[in-house]
């Protein structure tokens, strides 16, 4: 069985990698095609990337780069469907909500190849953002659609699809399941390897739960001069307040909009403060070994999110909404968004010491072996 999987980004290859892990292990009857879109370029994405993390590099890359959204996405759909016509695959699969994973639901759609969508039914209801577009038209021409959660299933059920398996999938009658997170499967293992590995919390002289880990990346963030000052302000006074460190790896389009955002007398604090520390963009392996190691983890990150909560680790959510609805069920995160009151709040909430709950609700761990069965069970 041939099966072609199309990424775009540095977190989908991760993503894919225990897929690729599991059909590796346990799957010999599937042939994977990995073809990374080049959405988004990273120069972190090396040789020596893939090799740290056992990941197999991608066969093809179509070189797209960034451009606007109609753009992108329209080399992609036409790069996307002559690999496809080419190689004749059972199917295709994708990951999450980027314009690839929109893209390749077009080109592979129209010309009736299968469409496997891992991270199906995740919903922010919020359709401004361009995620939530592009995982509502993914999910409504998928063949196969797995989702991490039983409220991504449920949104699924509410939108139309049934619950009912059939032993012949196909677009116009979708099987939808229930399964767990590939990420939660990739925390475990990657997690041991980070141990080996990651020198980070000896290299920034950090100590077990004394520090605050946060990410700030996203566009209404940091192109918003109320929002990015805001959230900054709230971290002077966390700090402060609580003596605390907080360590801020910090994204490049971050650190050339605090320069041109921030007030003065912020930027003036952040330099002279003793407790904030900004560092390089981490590895991910080293942003494993900081989340662990955390307090309190305070991102605008949809991945952070969640692996705040595989490692028992309190989250505030610096968005107005998530798609990982359960963690904040289970109290363990807060949604402030970038309300300086709000997020000092939470964080002064979450350090009053009050018992906090994780039970599992992203998988036990085996997700992509599921996936990698039923896709051979269905579409062989």
């Amino acid at each position: 069985m041939k099966l072609i999987t199309i990424v775009g980004a540095r977190p989908q290859i991760i993503k894919a990698a225990a897929f690729s892990r599991a059909i590796s292990n346990n799957f010999p009857e599937i042939k994977e095609i990995i073809v990374h879109t080049g959405q988004h370029y990273d120069e972190n994405m090396s040789e020596v990337f893939f090799k740290e993390l056992g990941i197999p590099t991608p066969t093809i890359n179509l070189h797209v780069g960034s451009s606007s959204h109609g753009n992108q996405t329209a080399v992609m759909i036409q790069k996307i469907e002559e690999i496809l016509i080419n190689e004749k695959p059972s199917a295709v699969l994708v990951y999450g909500d980027t314009n690839s994973t929109l893209a390749t639901a077009i080109a592979a759609s129209k010309i009736h190849v299968p469409i496997v969508h891992i991270e199906a039914g995740l919903r922010s209801f919020n359709k401004k953002m361009p995620e939530e577009i592009n995982r509502i038209l993914c999910d409504h021409s998928s063949t196969l659609l797995f989702s991490p959660t039983k409220t991504g299933y449920q949104n699924l059920i509410q939108e139309g699809f049934s619950s009912n398996l059939t032993l012949n999938a196909s677009m116009d009658h979708p099987n939808i399941y229930h399964c767990g997170d590939v990420m939660y499967d990739n925390s475990i293992y990657f997690s041991n390897i980070s141990d080996e590995k990651s020198t980070i919390i000896q290299d920034l002289d950090l100590q077990k739960n004394k520090y605050i880990l946060s990410t700030v990346h996203r566009n209404d963030n940091t192109d918003n001069p109320d929002n990015l000052n805001a959230i900054f302000s709230s971290f002077i006074s966390i700090t402060e307040s609580h003596k605390i460190k907080l360590i801020l790896p910090l994204h490049p389009r971050t650190s050339k909009m605090m320069s041109s955002l921030l007030r003065d007398d912020l930027k003036e604090k952040i330099e002279k403060s003793n407790f904030i520390s900004i560092a390089p963009p981490a590895s991910f392996l080293d942003i494993l070994a900081l989340e662990k190691n955390a307090k309190i983890i305070i991102t605008d990150s949809g991945g952070l999110q969640k692996e705040a909560y595989f490692f028992k680790k309190p989250c505030v959510i610096l968005r107005p909404q998530t798609e990982w609805v359960e963690i904040v069920e289970t109290g363990s995160a807060v949604i402030t968004d970038a309300n300086e009151s709000a997020i000092i709040e939470a964080v002064n909430s979450f350090f009053s010491g009050k018992s906090l709950k994780f039970p599992q609700v992203f998988g036990d761990g085996h997700a992509a072996e599921f996936m990698a069965q039923e896709i051979l069970n269905q579409l062989k």
